[in-house]
């Protein structure tokens, strides 16, 4: 890894250690909150997110710092993301670490131009730290990673549809599901990047894309030689509000589920 791979690491193992780990099924009631219908904020989030921006501004203070729970409080911040900018989810699956169940994780991406130039996942309890770099693929631990399909026929899916509108969910259940097999998705996109590029799941499809939950674990399975692209197969950027996406262990497949969502016409709900 490189020095700003290894640096990185301990910070979010320092962070991890301090705050995160300490909360893991011991949070109190006053310290989650939901800030809308099924996202959740804990103490442990907001704690990570400040100690996270003072350790990038150290480390890069010319560039910006564009964190989800920052940007709750004023989203005027969003306006950076078409510059260079850090950004940060300070624990990705909030709802897992809050029930005390399934999996989270820290997820930072280095973007420019509205585009992630590197990113980096870390999974504090398996101390695994996933990174990649736009044209150098990606290392799960510091081994390089080469995305693989399952080989399941039909092909795994993982859809979290409960963000699905009803009528939406109705045709997904009607005209997709069928062609394949669903999976349970984690409920965590650091995880479900991992699951997709390592051949545990082909495909995930994402309704909502925002920056923080997407922008580090797009540029891994791309990087991985898998597909994540936007369901008109172009390239995901962090700027453009867009909402929608499919992950794929490799373009073939795809290539194949974008073919069957435009063919019925298939709309992602609002972000």
């Amino acid at each position: 890894m490189s020095a700003l791979d290894n640096e990185l690491r301990d910070i979010f193992r320092f962070v991890s250690q301090r705050v995160i780990m300490p909360r893991w099924r011991n949070l109190a009631e006053n310290e989650v909150e939901e800030k809308a219908k099924d996202d959740f904020v804990t103490v442990a989030d907001k704690e990570t997110e400040i100690f996270l921006t003072e350790a990038l501004n150290k480390l890069a203070p010319d560039i910006a710092v564009v964190g989800e729970e920052a940007v709750h409080e004023d989203a005027s911040i969003m306006e950076k993301l078409s510059d260079a900018c850090w950004i940060i989810d300070p624990i990705d699956g909030t709802s897992n670490f809050a029930k005390g169940d399934g999996h989270f994780a820290i997820m930072v991406a280095l973007a420019d131009a509205g585009e992630a130039v590197a990113g980096w996942i870390y999974d504090p309890q398996r101390d695994r730290l996933c990174v990649a770099r736009r044209g150098e693929g990606a290392t799960i631990n510091g081994e390089k990673l080469v995305a693989r399909a399952s080989g399941q026929d039909p092909a795994t899916l993982a859809a979290m549809k409960r963000f699905m509108l009803p009528d939406q969910r109705d045709i997904f259940e009607a005209e997709i599901e069928p062609h394949y097999s669903l999976v349970t998705a984690p409920g965590c996109a650091a995880e479900q990047y991992p699951l997709t590029a390592t051949g545990q799941h082909d495909l995930a499809i994402y309704e909502r894309t925002l920056p923080w939950d997407h922008a580090a674990g797009c540029l891994f399975l791309n990087e991985a030689g898998g597909a994540c692209h936007r369901l008109d197969g172009s390239v995901y950027r962090v700027d453009d509000g867009r909402k929608g996406m499919v992950a794929a262990a490799n373009p073939a497949l795809f290539e194949e589920l974008a073919a069957k969502l435009n063919a019925i016409g298939y709309e992602p709900a609002a972000n």
